[in-house]
């Protein structure tokens, strides 16, 4: 049969993401910085993602398609490497698909592919309950352990000559900030107004504690160069219906691929079972604000 199917221009596409939520059968993800068909079997070729590629990296492409092979989509899989490897069985999990996915994981066994989903956490529907998280008292990397900091703020003017505290104190909150390092049951993010921050926009905000920080717990990611978007996504969903975040707000820069982690809160938003207040607020290059609005 002739069928139509998403084609991505890898040259052209930056990996905004704006793509992301706007495909409905879930067919597409941010990975290793690029926009990836995950999955020919969830493709429609309907084209409602094609719209808001800002570069024209998106096209629709009408090809001659035999009923769906496993093994044929494999072969097109593995070529992009583990992410997509990963990616592609999570979706076929998560969707349900149960005899693709054995289809899948006998594929990688056969030609000696690891296999990423043996050495996966359980996926996000069988996560432990918020209370009972694993905190690793002794083991993993010291750095990523979550601890409360001193209260931020003060009304500290200047710099105490005899000390090392800062003319303007902290306001950060919590440790670590990086999201794959956050855990989403950590005590600072229950009720919290969270703040989830591209990484270039403390550089680019020349007072980004004092106007973007204060007050809120933190979270930092770009969409374009992190891989693990999925866990991203997971990740928030536990913050607004197990956390119970108060707010999101979501600060980015005015560049095409900063949008992307607008898209994924937008997708955390909508698919979580309670209702959370987001707000995008964009900064120029200069560090101004471009645009702050309630979505």
């Amino acid at each position: 049969m002739v069928r139509e199917i998403i084609e991505i221009d890898e040259d052209l596409c930056v990996g905004c993401g704006n793509c992301v939520p706007n495909c409905h059968q879930g067919a597409l993800q941010i990975i290793d910085g690029k926009a990836r068909l995950i999955s020919d079997l969830m493709c429609e070729g309907i084209g409602a993602c094609v719209g808001h590629c800002p570069t024209g990296a998106m096209t629709i492409e009408k090809r001659e398609a035999e009923p769906y092979d496993e093994a044929r989509v494999m072969d097109k899989i593995t070529a992009g490497g583990p992410g997509v490897i990963r990616a592609h069985l999570e979706h076929l999990r998560q969707h349900g698909q149960d005899e693709y996915l054995q289809q899948a994981r006998a594929y990688l066994a056969e030609r000696k592919i690891p296999d990423p989903l043996e050495e996966s956490p359980s996926p996000a529907g069988n996560a432990p309950p918020l209370e009972t998280v694993a905190h690793h008292h002794g083991g993993g990397c010291p750095g990523a352990a979550a601890r409360r900091l001193r209260s931020p703020g003060g009304d500290q003017q200047g710099r105490d000559e005899s000390s090392n505290h800062p003319a303007r104190p902290s306001e950060l909150r919590q440790w670590p900030l990086q999201l794959h390092l956050l855990n989403p049951a950590a005590p600072y993010l229950r009720g919290a107004d969270l703040l989830l921050a591209a990484d270039c926009t403390a550089y680019a905000a020349g007072d980004f504690h004092g106007d973007f920080l204060k007050g809120k717990a933190l979270a930092i990611a770009c969409p374009k160069l992190d891989q693990g978007q999925q866990s991203y996504l997971e990740k928030l969903l536990r913050m607004i219906d197990e956390s119970r975040i108060n707010t999101l707000t979501v600060l980015i820069m005015e560049v095409p691929c900063c949008s992307g982690l607008l898209a994924l809160a937008r997708t955390a938003a909508s698919q979580a079972e309670r209702r959370v207040p987001v707000k995008a607020i964009i900064l120029s290059l200069e560090g101004e604000i471009q645009s702050e609005e309630w979505i």
